[in-house]
């Protein structure tokens, strides 16, 4: 009996010992993060306007396309405009757009807060640009890169995450884009129908993790 209850005791000690040593060496800022199908925890960020945001407060919208984004990186600065179409051509429909910036101000100093403010005038943003200073949204989203897409649809109180990646096959040429995967999804949640494409490999500058 004693020696049962040694080695039963000497499995769970060597099981605990392996968890920790798997998860002391993740690197820093490597994120897990949401996967389809996922609900989404609610996050209150402040915005370029002053304003704080919560994305869980209005309910009347049907989801968001959260978009974690930058004011430096050549990728997000070339998508600006498409993430502005995105907005202006679905947030009628009930899925506004919701930016958000996770980089490290000591890192890029051109995404401060402050140069947001200038970059959202600029472009006349007319949805929220957020500062996740602590990094922790991008973190709980599992966000790596900018831009990086999540679309979240609201199902009664919750909302679920419905597509995860890029918003078009394109960076460089908006003309010689042949597959729109925001749009795609986008359409098929307001028709009702499951969305086709559910994931795409997000490309795009590294988010700058704090040291």
């Amino acid at each position: 009996m004693m020696k049962k209850m040694i080695s039963k005791f000497g499995f769970v000690a060597i099981a605990i010992l392996f968890l920790m040593a798997h998860f002391a060496f993740i690197p820093e800022g490597e994120t897990v993060g949401y996967k389809v199908g996922d609900v989404i925890k609610d996050f209150k960020l402040k915005g370029v306007d002053g304003k704080y945001f919560s994305i869980a407060s209005d309910l009347n919208v049907k989801g968001y396309v959260v978009v974690f984004t930058c004011n430096h990186c050549p990728f997000s600065v070339k998508y600006e405009d498409r993430i502005i179409d995105i907005n202006r051509r679905y947030g009628s429909q009930g899925f506004p757009v919701v930016a958000i910036n996770s980089n490290d101000k000591d890192i890029v100093p051109e995404d401060s807060y402050e140069n947001m403010i200038v970059r959202a005038k600029e472009k006349k943003f007319s949805f929220p640009y957020l500062y996740d200073d602590t990094q922790n949204v991008a973190k709980q989203f599992g966000a790596t890169r900018t831009p990086h897409i999540f679309i979240v649809q609201r199902e009664k109180k919750d909302l679920v995450v419905k597509y995860i990646g890029a918003i078009d096959n394109n960076a460089d040429n908006v003309e010689e884009v042949s597959e729109m995967y925001v749009e795609a999804a986008l359409t098929e949640l307001i028709a009702g129908q499951p969305v086709t494409q559910a994931s795409t490999k997000a490309i795009g500058c590294t988010i700058k993790w704090k040291k």
